[in-house]
C-alpha cells in the first residue's frame, strides 16, 4: 500500500462515521436517572416507560453497596420478588449490564423487604430489549449471515459513499449545534 496520500483522509472519515454511528447505535442508561437511582424511592415502571432498549445498549445500576444489590431473575422471580431463581447477582454498587440480545430481562433488589409484591419496597425493574427500528441498523446487524453489504473489493466507491454519509451526518450535527 504506498504512502499515506489520500487514504489517510478516508481512514479518518471512516473512523468519524463509525463514531457517529456508534453514538447513535448504543446507549447507556443509568437506572433511575435523572432524579433517582437504584433505591427505594424511584418509580421504575415510570422510568422504563420513557425508554427503548436495543441490543448493544447497556444499563448501569448505581447504588450503595452496603444497602442494596442487583439480582437478575426470571419472570416468576420478578413477579414474586424471589431470588431463588437468580441468574446473576451483582454487588459492586456500579453494575454495568450489557443488553446483548432482544428479549425481556428482570432485575430485583435481593435485600429482604426491598422488592415486595405488597408494601413500600418496589425495587424491581423489567427491561424489554427490542430490535432497533431504523432500517440503517448499526454495524453488528450488517455483519450477520444474511448481510446485504457489498463485498469490500472496490474500496473507492465504498469509501466515497461512506465519506458522503459522514459529511452529511457531520453537517447535520453542526447545524444542530449552530441552531441551539
Amino acid at each position: 500500500m504506498g504512502g499515506m496520500g489520500g487514504s489517510g483522509v478516508v481512514v479518518v472519515v471512516v473512523a468519524m462515521a463509525a463514531m457517529l454511528l456508534g453514538m447513535a447505535a448504543a446507549a447507556t442508561y443509568n437506572v433511575g436517572e435523572p432524579g433517582g437511582a437504584w433505591d427505594l424511592t424511584t418509580n421504575y415502571t415510570n422510568w422504563v416507560a420513557q425508554k427503548k432498549f436495543h441490543p448493544g445498549d447497556q444499563i448501569v445500576f448505581k447504588y450503595s453497596a452496603q444497602r442494596h444489590d442487583v439480582v437478575e431473575v426470571n419472570k416468576a422471580g420478578y413477579e414474586s420478588c424471589s431470588t431463588s431463581t437468580s441468574i446473576a447477582t451483582h454487588t459492586t454498587g456500579n453494575d454495568v449490564i450489557p443488553l446483548t440480545s432482544t428479549g425481556t430481562r428482570y432485575f430485583i433488589c435481593g435485600v429482604p423487604g426491598h422488592c415486595t409484591t405488597t408494601g413500600t419496597g418496589n425495587m424491581k425493574i423489567q427491561i424489554d430489549v427490542v430490535q432497533a427500528d431504523s432500517p440503517s441498523a448499526p454495524a453488528p446487524a450488517a455483519s450477520g449471515p444474511g448481510a446485504t453489504t457489498a463485498p469490500p473489493s472496490p474500496p473507492s466507491s465504498a469509501a466515497t459513499s461512506l465519506k458522503a454519509t459522514a459529511a452529511a451526518a457531520f453537517a447535520v450535527l453542526l447545524a444542530g449545534l449552530l441552531m441551539a
